[in-house]
């Protein structure tokens, strides 16, 4: 157990008495005493650093902790990305063709005209397919409003102009798409073998646009004064963000009923990604 020797200070000296622990054990097996160690009970002096002195310590810092980690959440201008990973969001946009995209317009039938409005909701490029609702007023007077979800093809090296379906045959094909006058240069090649066109390379997009169901009861599929058995023949300008089309059924006998759409602009972003 150690010893505690405590020096009482005297009246005349004005300097604090400093406590004093001496340890038994070694002082049996050694010559030091209380005012001279020997080097085996010498101890470094402690010095007490003030706030001044900080810098002091945070040069003497290992290097490791100074270097500031690359944080997420806080990124000097100096630092580099944090690049989680290599994958990014797919392309989903063609021109205004995106998910959540609006079109308005009219459909006209003779002399008559219905405002339409169409909301595209899918939009893939790699299987060239789109997909929305296509909302049209007026048309019936049991059904003022009508809604009718689509999917369409867009052509390409998938979808050919042909469309070898819905009873459109190739003269059916050359007489809707000839109704676009971008598509004259194609009117005598589009059924050849060797043809392919390439959607992403020009300012004008071809599609079929095909009505399946009513929306929200999918399970009607007749309406007196309505029919949605036909599809659209359809042609976007990406420079003007317009949509035109002609609608083909093969028992209606007003043909080429015309669509007519334009973009509805918007002031925020259809999908965006973090990083």
């Amino acid at each position: 157990m150690p010893i505690l020797s405590v020096s009482t200070p005297s009246s005349s000296s004005t300097s604090e008495s400093i406590p004093t622990i001496i340890d038994k054990h070694s002082t049996a097996s050694c010559a030091c005493s209380v005012t001279e160690t020997c080097c085996k009970h010498t101890t470094e002096p402690v010095v007490k650093a003030d706030k001044d002195d900080d810098s002091l310590l945070l040069s003497e810092a290992p290097s490791s902790q100074k270097k500031k980690n690359t944080s997420l959440i806080s990124r000097g201008e100096d630092d580099f990305w944090v690049d989680i990973s290599s994958k990014r969001l797919k392309n989903t946009r063609l021109g205004a063709l995106y998910a959540g995209s609006r079109f308005k317009g009219v459909q006209k039938c003779g002399i008559s005209k219905y405002n339409v409005m169409v909301d595209i909701q899918h939009v893939d490029l790699k299987e060239s397919k789109i997909s929305g609702y296509l909302n049209i007023e007026g048309l019936t007077n049991e059904c003022p409003e009508l809604t009718t979800f689509f999917e369409g093809e867009i052509i390409g090296p998938q979808y050919p102009f042909l469309t070898r379906k819905w009873q459109a045959q190739q003269y059916i094909d050359a007489l809707h798409w000839g109704k676009f006058p971008s598509f004259e240069p194609y009117l005598q090649t589009f059924n050849d073998d060797d043809f392919t066109y390439d959607p992403f390379d020009n300012d004008f997009i071809y599609m079929r646009w095909k009505e399946h169901f009513l929306v929200p009861d999918h399970c009607v599929s007749n309406i007196e004064g309505a029919s949605f058995a036909g599809f659209y023949y359809i042609c976007y300008q990406r420079s003007t963000n317009e949509i035109k089309g002609f609608y083909f059924y093969h028992n209606n006998p007003e043909w080429f009923q015309q669509l007519v759409l334009e973009h509805v602009e918007e002031h925020c972003f259809s999908n965006f990604e973090f990083r």
